[in-house]
Order: structure tokens, then C-alpha cells, then sequence
């Protein structure tokens, strides 16, 4: 028999039992899916339908939400509703949820050839603690909160080989009403990993580590760079160079498509970038041109013999 609550409590009592075995971001990420998504939509309801779903996700679609972040939510939400269940709190039955299919592509910031060079050449010939986290996301991949977080101790000089322990990010805590520098493990598992060093990356390094005193690679602090800082210098610095704008992301998106485009097999491009699965690898960098679809078709057409 289910003694009935409402939504908000049995959150409450879910974020509690989430408390001791998740990370603190990622509890912070979920206070403020709930308080600013979740529990003003649902809070008082004592049942949840597929219905009431259904209507949640097109309002947020239709308010500018992107539609990871909604199905990031929507994730929440039944995860929350499934432990009501489990502890006779909240009825659950499974929903059928359908999103709006996309008729646009999802077009990814990249730096074209052209700028690359521009840009690598000027990192190259600069190598200084302020520029080598620009050059070490292009060259592996990197992650912004990766490369703030890197210390010399995660370099291996001898074997010419980077490990990625650690992540710093800015996240904001609902408790304190406040955003807060968090220094912590990897986004994921698979984010634990190893990259080579090219011999570009690694004469830069090697240059940097002379004149660097702190135990971080990027900047001359004694704390990790703070992320949000180090992107409004790549900023600038995409400014000062006459190279069209994109995100520090867009780093690790060019190193991707660069690998890709040379012909390197979608499972090492996984590994490097930390994705969990090759599939996520696929679906962001893996579109086939023309020219690739017209040499397929021949192929294809080749081996009739007809």
C-alpha cells in the first residue's frame, strides 16, 4: 500500500539518500534541477503521468531549454518518482516519452585548418604557463576543467605521456546561494585517462616546467586556474590573433575532428577524448561528407560486378 506524499517531500527525501554517495557537484547539480525546475512544476502533485511529462518537457523545450538539459531533468525526475515507488511513498508506472525531432543539424564549433595553424604556430612560439593550457586542449583534447586541474605531477616527461586525475569547475551551491571553485575527479570514469604528448606539445611543456614555480601547469598560482578566468583570455587572445570566435570547447572539438579527418580509428578518438562509448564519439564527429558518401556509393557499385 502506497502512503501517499507529495512530489517535493519524497525529492527531499531522496536528495537526502543521495548525499552520501554522489560527488558534492553532482549533488549541487541536482538541488538545482529540483529547485528550479522540478518542484515549482511538480512539487505538490501526489502522482506523476506520462501526460503530465509529456506537457513538462515541450514547455521546456518551448521556454529555450536545451534538449539535453531537459532530458538531464526528466532523468531527475524519474529517478526521484522510482524511489517513491520503491519505498511505497510515490506511484510510478513506466512513461513513453517523445521528444521533438530535430529538422536543423547540430553544427559544432571548430577552428578551420587555416586557423589552427595560425593559432598553434603563435602558442608554439610563446610558450609561456598562460598559453600552454590553450595548446595542451588542442593537442589532446583536453576538457577546460582538465586543463586547469593538471598538475606537473600528472606528467610523465620520460615516457612523454599525460594523466588526467583531476577536474575543476565552478558550480553553484543552492545551499549557500553562491557558486564555488570545486577541485575533484574526473566527469566520469572513462575520463580517467592517459593521453601521449605530440613532440609540438611536449617542447612547449618542457619550456613552461623551467620557469613555472607552481604545482599547476596552467598559471603561476599556487591554486588551479579558475576556469571561467582562463576563457575569457582564450577570448581575448582569439581576438588579438584576427581568428573568428568560438569556445574553449570548440578546443577539444577541433582536436577531434583533426583526428578524425586523419583517418584514426573512432575507438582511440573515444578513449582519448574520455568519452564513455564510441557511439557518442560517432554521433558528434562522425558525418560523412559528400565526397566520402560518393566514393562509398562506387565502392558499393564496384562490387557487383555487373
Amino acid at each position: 500500500m502506497v502512503t501517499e506524499k507529495i512530489f517535493q517531500e519524497v525529492a527531499n527525501q531522496w536528495q537526502e539518500s543521495k548525499k552520501s554517495i554522489v560527488k558534492h557537484s553532482t549533488m549541487c547539480a541536482y538541488m538545482l534541477v529540483l529547485q528550479t525546475h522540478l518542484v515549482p512544476y511538480f512539487g505538490t502533485m501526489t502522482k506523476i503521468t506520462e501526460a503530465d511529462v509529456q506537457q513538462f518537457i515541450i514547455e521546456k523545450l518551448s521556454s529555450g531549454l536545451a534538449k539535453k538539459t531537459v532530458k538531464d531533468t526528466v532523468s531527475v525526475l524519474k529517478s526521484i518518482v522510482k524511489y517513491g515507488n520503491k519505498h511505497k511513498t510515490f506511484p510510478f508506472e513506466e512513461w513513453e516519452i517523445k521528444y521533438p525531432t530535430e529538422t536543423t543539424a547540430h553544427h559544432l564549433q571548430t577552428l578551420t585548418l587555416y586557423h589552427q595553424r595560425i593559432l598553434m604556430r603563435y602558442l608554439i612560439d610563446e610558450p609561456t604557463p598562460q598559453n600552454i593550457g590553450i595548446l595542451l586542449s588542442i593537442c589532446t583534447g583536453m576538457r577546460i576543467g582538465e586543463v586547469c586541474a593538471l598538475k606537473w605531477d600528472d606528467i610523465d616527461f620520460n615516457h612523454k605521456i599525460i594523466t588526467v586525475k583531476h577536474t575543476v569547475g565552478r558550480i553553484y551551491n543552492c545551499e549557500l546561494k553562491l557558486t564555488e571553485k570545486i577541485y575533484s575527479s574526473p566527469k566520469t570514469q572513462n575520463s580517467y585517462r592517459e593521453i601521449p604528448i605530440s613532440k609540438q606539445l611536449f617542447q612547449s611543456l618542457k619550456v613552461v616546467r623551467k620557469i613555472s614555480n607552481s604545482p599547476f601547469v596552467v598559471g603561476l598560482s599556487t591554486h588551479s586556474k579558475e576556469p571561467r578566468a582562463y576563457r575569457d583570455y582564450f577570448s581575448r587572445l582569439l581576438n588579438r590573433l584576427g581568428i573568428p570566435k568560438i569556445t574553449f570547447h570548440g578546443l577539444r572539438h577541433t582536436f577531434a575532428t583533426r583526428c578524425i579527418e586523419s583517418q584514426c580509428d573512432y575507438k582511440t578518438v573515444s578513449t582519448l577524448l574520455g568519452h564513455s562509448n564510441v557511439a557518442t564519439t560517432l554521433n558528434l564527429y562522425v558525418h560523412p561528407n559528400l565526397n566520402q558518401k560518393k566514393r562509398c556509393i562506387e565502392r558499393m557499385t564496384n562490387s557487383l560486378n555487373i
